[in-house]
């Protein structure tokens, strides 16, 4: 998949989709947020994985040309996605969470005083 940076990017991850993420914004803003040096990736799977499990293609690295390189290795190397599926597959399951039992349980708390 070819996604560009935000939730979509976590949408393919826990739907186990090998991808390239890609994304432009103005200079200006890019040139402040690089100075901030607040993380080294943009994509979600790539910061909660805190590791360069997927691709990113940012500002002028994000041609056309690139991007389908990128989006090929994927197709060129099966062992390569199935340890990616196992990435996604742990990241499923860290994320999961009984919300039903999390909203209960917080009710209960704010109901008891």
């Amino acid at each position: 998949m070819l996604v560009a940076s935000g939730t979509a990017t976590l949408e393919a991850a826990l739907f186990k989709r090998p991808m390239v993420v890609a994304y432009n914004m103005h200079w200006l803003s890019w040139q402040w947020m690089r100075r901030q040096k607040l993380l080294p990736w943009v994509g979600l799977p790539n910061i909660l994985l805190r590791d360069d499990v997927v691709p990113e293609l940012l500002q002028g690295e994000a041609t056309p040309e690139r991007l389908a390189q990128a989006a090929l290795a994927w197709l060129d190397d099966p062992q390569r996605v199935a340890a990616l599926r196992e990435h996604f597959t742990r990241l499923h399951r860290e994320l999961r969470r009984n919300t039903a039992q999390a909203a209960t349980d917080a009710l209960e708390k704010i109901l008891a005083r």
